[in-house]
């Protein structure tokens, strides 16, 4: 298959059949959260339209799932201009990046996710792109060769990364704007699932959309699908209506606790209790007793448990902090799930 074929020109204007699964955000005001970020982009969103000029550069940063696409097409909504949205490892060629950006409006914004993934000579074309709106085309090959300046609309580059510390100091320096987004509270995911719940149509208290904020791993993208997954357990068991007792026994079938611990997480804090007293022990120990990745452990699972407090790193490797202990233990020896 083409590349080229897997790219969509995206606008911020999507028909309501288009929007099947949850509710998708059009304002600042809709999208809750990160509300230090969003008084920010107000700004600079406001003062580029009123200048009829492209926004400066964007590079946004921070765990998957906390809405760095929907804030880009949040942006482009309000700065009545078009979106294209696209990843970093689909661009194999330096043509595929060139049919793109030549595609682009005045003012259009391109949005790049998983850029810290993008090939290096295609990153090496953005430079010029981003701060002088043209690229060089090579037609022809050989001694016949020459080189075309290829003239660009000014254009907005959102870049997306989960791991900023792998964007090469030299793409960096070519954002104007570089903003970081944070975990959400649960408080805040509690008014993510009550906003959901609403365009889903399910009936859901505030205590029960706490509940489901709580195993969110202070992600929005979790809060929502577990909403679904709610919403399918009230359709079948309870006439739609999400209440606390259908929450619960919803939440115990996906094996989350009430503590927002699913089954992996218990059973790595219960293995470093049972077989090393607590901790320390290596991650790769680790793994190979949980039948887990080392790396998935770092990625997925550490950080919640760390945020929790449930886990801590240290020199000699992962341990449960004293204090957890008799908590912890206690509820292994006892009811793990939800009833």
């Amino acid at each position: 298959m083409n590349n080229m074929q897997e790219f969509e020109y995206l606008t911020i204007r999507e028909t309501p059949e288009e929007q099947t699964h949850e509710f998708v955000p059009k304002t600042f005001d809709d999208y809750l959260g990160q509300d230090e970020l969003k008084k920010k982009l107000t700004v600079y969103t406001t003062a580029a339209k009123m200048r009829q000029e492209a926004l400066d550069h964007l590079l946004l940063f921070g765990p998957p799932g906390l809405g760095k696409t929907t804030l880009s097409q949040i942006m482009a909504n309000i700065m009545e201009v078009g979106i294209k949205i696209c990843s970093g490892p689909m661009l194999e060629r330096t043509g595929d990046l060139v049919a793109i950006l030549s595609g682009l409006d005045a003012r259009d914004i391109l949005f790049i996710d998983e850029i810290h993934r993008m090939p290096s000579n295609i990153e090496e074309v953005l430079y010029s792109a981003m701060e002088h709106f043209k690229i060089d085309v090579i037609i022809g090959q050989g001694a016949g060769a020459k080189t075309v300046n290829l003239p660009l609309n000014p254009f907005t580059l959102i870049g997306a990364t989960t791991k900023s510390g792998m964007i090469s100091a030299p793409l960096r320096s070519r954002f104007g704007i570089i903003e970081r987004l944070d975990f959400y509270s649960d408080e805040e995911l509690c008014k993510i699932v009550l906003q959901n719940a609403g365009f889903l149509n399910v009936k859901i208290s505030e205590s029960s959309a706490l509940l489901i904020a709580a195993c969110s791993r202070g992600t929005p993208r979790i809060s929502k699908k577990i909403l679904r997954r709610v919403r399918d357990f009230a359709q079948v068991n309870n006439n739609n209506i999400a209440d606390e007792n259908l929450v619960k026994q919803a939440l115990s079938f996906l094996g989350l606790d009430h503590d927002g611990l699913n089954a992996i997480d218990n059973t790595l804090l219960k293995k470093i209790l049972e077989n090393f007293n607590g901790g320390p022990v290596g991650l790769e120990t680790l793994a190979a007793l949980i039948g887990e990745d080392a790396e998935t452990i770092e990625v997925v699972y550490e950080p919640f448990l760390l945020r929790r407090g449930y886990l801590e790193k240290t020199s000699r490797g992962r341990q449960i902090p004293y204090k957890m202990q008799p908590y912890l233990k206690n509820k292994f020896f006892g009811q793990t799930f939800i009833s």
